[in-house]
This record gives C-alpha cells, structure tokens and sequence, in this order.
C-alpha cells in the first residue's frame, strides 16, 4: 500500500493544532465549559487537515471515509477498498467536534451519543484510534 503524501508541514500542523488548543482553553473541558475566543479559519482548516493525516499515517487504509465539511476528508482503516458511490463505512463531523476528539477533550462514545458524529457502516467506529494527541 502506497504511504500518503503529507500536504500539511508537520511543524505548522502541530502548530495550528496548539493554536486551537489555546483559542479554546485546554483547561475548560465539559458541557459547562465556555468558549475561549474562536480560532482564525486558517487555524482551524490546518489542524484538522494536519489531524486527518495524522489518522491516516496511523490507521492506513480505505475501508472507512472521515468527512470534517468543509476542510477536508481522508479515507483510512484497513480493509475492503471502496471505489464507487457511497462508501459503507463514513464519519461526519463539524470542525469543532473533529478537534474535541482529537486532542481528548471529547470521547468518541461521548461524541456519539450526543449525536455530534454520524458514523454509519460496520466500520465507522475510530474509538480505538481518538485521541490522537
């Protein structure tokens, strides 16, 4: 299998991923937590295609698509390639959930439950993997 070449500069994806961390306070972490001052798009685009390698360098693959609209989509998990259509196997989320996830700040049950992933297919279940960080 062929190693996916990196688009991310691992120092600015590490970077914007510390960025977030800071914008939204690593130290406020729960439902009664506040949000810190919003992070710049820029910041937020580059951690989550830097995060969405990093998944894929870890968890190399095609069986399950990861889908954070709008920055970006990775396919990863070994297993039954997909090629056409639909994949069986998707996660969606929005930016903010993607990052919780990531970092730890929020478990893949957790996200779930909440309803704040749509994870369909066999497959789709990135517990093992998150947090990445």
């Amino acid at each position: 299998m062929a190693i996916a070449r990196r688009r991310i500069d691992l120092e600015e994806g590490r970077a914007a991923l510390a960025a977030w961390q800071a914008a939204v306070g690593q130290e406020s972490v729960g439902p009664e937590a506040g949000p810190g001052t919003p992070p710049s798009r820029t910041v937020l685009a580059t951690a989550v295609r830097y995060s969405l390698e990093e998944l894929t360098a870890r968890a190399p693959g095609n069986s399950v698509e990861v889908r954070v609209p709008p920055f970006g989509v990775t396919q990863c998990v070994e297993g039954p390639r997909h090629t056409r259509g639909t994949p069986p196997n998707v996660i969606e989320c929005d930016a903010a959930t993607w990052l919780e996830m990531v970092t730890g700040r929020l478990a893949w049950s957790a996200a779930v439950d909440a309803g704040r992933v749509a994870a369909s297919g066999l497959r789709a279940d990135l517990s093992e993997l998150l947090p990445l960080l």
